[in-house]
């Protein structure tokens, strides 16, 4: 399941093209629920991109700085470790 969240979020579609209305100040949220598929790969020379996809064909990619990615396995370790999650 995916849900979005859009915030000021005002655009105009014509002729089959998508343009801003209104100030550049729009934001997102995009949570995906019951992921069936996850994947890490390089992306480009310095980043690593994880792709996480559901059974409906969402998906959803992230790409991460190395320093992002070690505090990510930092935190999953942890949870291991010490929380409810793994048990």
């Amino acid at each position: 399941m995916l849900t979005l969240q859009l915030d000021s979020f005002d655009v105009e579609l014509k002729d089959g093209a998508i343009k801003n209305v209104g100030p550049a100040d729009k934001s997102a949220t995009a949570k995906l629920f019951d992921v069936s598929d996850v994947e890490a790969r390089e992306f480009g020379d310095k980043r690593i991109k994880c792709v996480f996809e559901d059974d409906e064909g969402n998906e959803v990619q992230v790409a991460l700085f190395p320093e992002q990615a070690r505090e990510l396995r930092e935190g999953i370790e942890a949870l291991e470790d010490g929380g409810r999650a793994f048990d």
